[in-house]
């Protein structure tokens, strides 16, 4: 029927996800976005060099009208012209939001370093996948920041790309990861990008307000489905997800650490300076190498309640569309 119709470029683009993930062979558009931002940030130091803030600002903006324009303009032409050529375009761009695949492969090769008895591996690999610095972790501070990166990134990487997908299309994902990237590459609380990346961070802050809660809860429900223990999950994500200077990081961390029973977060060092964090979780056992795993099937079970959620709003909002095909 084609009221379902609505729903194939989110499960198609869920699917690529999980069976191609980010193969390195494959032009990736986020690249492209990063190379944007980048460009961008030289105009903006050079004309804005002395109101950085109104520079940002306006190199946000910029990014976003542009990804998000170009983005609608290729699927609605491809609509345009058949039905089935803007699903399957809008299917590809789903595709390229969603970043489960990676986040779980990226984070296995931390789990796969540590089996060989390789720390020096596994700080390594966890390099790829944290801002923090990783050479003074310990092994235990390894797995912490694993388990972590899946946790948050669970929102970030896979469940608010699939929420904004459901309600404006591949263009509203793409608005979201398009924010999401300048706040990974801008976003930071020290003195070259303060203010040129302060517009950016808060964007982020505002479109992960809801995603990350709305994740949050799921990922309570999921740690019950999986025999972990659902309420703990409960208490210390009511307890402890305000304890992040994100509104949102410690929402899906929480979470995992109260489903897990282990103690996540602490002091970190960035770009070689300490930077005091309170911890999340209790320590009811000490954290472990397979901990890494767990986090990775609350991630997945996560986010497939949620991709089923998000085709039924799919179906609701855009049902009737189709029918004009």
């Amino acid at each position: 029927m084609r009221i379902f119709l609505p729903a194939i470029p989110l499960l198609a683009g869920f699917l690529l996800d999980i069976i191609l993930g980010d193969p390195r062979w494959l032009p990736h558009p986020i690249r492209l976005i990063g190379k944007l931002i980048s460009a961008l940030e030289k105009a903006a130091r050079k004309l804005f060099s002395k109101r950085l803030f109104l520079g940002g600002t306006i190199l946000a903006i910029t990014v976003l009208v542009v990804v998000t324009g170009i983005t609608f303009a290729i699927i609605f032409a491809c609509y345009r012209i058949n039905m089935w050529l803007g699903i399957i375009v809008e299917s590809i761009f789903c595709f390229y939001t969603f970043a489960a695949k990676s986040l779980k492969t990226e984070s296995m090769k931390v789990h796969k370093e540590l089996q060989k008895g390789s720390v020096e591996g596994a700080r390594q690999a966890l390099s790829m996948i944290v801002g923090r610095d990783t050479k003074p972790l310990d092994e235990a501070g390894i797995i912490r920041a694993a388990v972590e990166t899946v946790a948050e990134n669970t929102s970030d990487g896979v469940t608010a790309p699939l929420i904004f997908t459901a309600f404006f299309g591949a263009a509203g994902g793409f608005f979201y990861k398009a924010a999401n990237t300048m706040d990974s590459m801008l976003g930071y609380k020290n003195e070259r990008y303060f203010y040129l990346g302060k517009f950016a961070a808060k964007l982020d802050d505002v479109l992960n307000f809801l995603p990350s809660r709305i994740t949050a809860l799921t990922m309570i429900l999921s740690s019950f489905l999986l025999n972990h223990d659902g309420k703990n999950a409960f208490r210390i994500w009511r307890r402890d997800r305000r304890k992040h200077s994100s509104p949102n990081s410690a929402q899906t961390e929480s979470v995992c650490a109260g489903a897990l029973g282990v103690r996540l977060a602490g002091d970190a060092y960035y770009f070689g300076e300490l930077h005091k964090k309170e911890f999340i979780g209790d320590d009811l056992r000490p954290i472990e190498n397979g901990d890494i795993r767990r986090a990775n099937r609350l991630m997945y079970l996560t986010s497939a309640l949620i991709l089923a959620a998000c085709c039924g709003v799919r179906i609701l909002l855009y049902g009737g569309i189709f029918n004009v095909f």
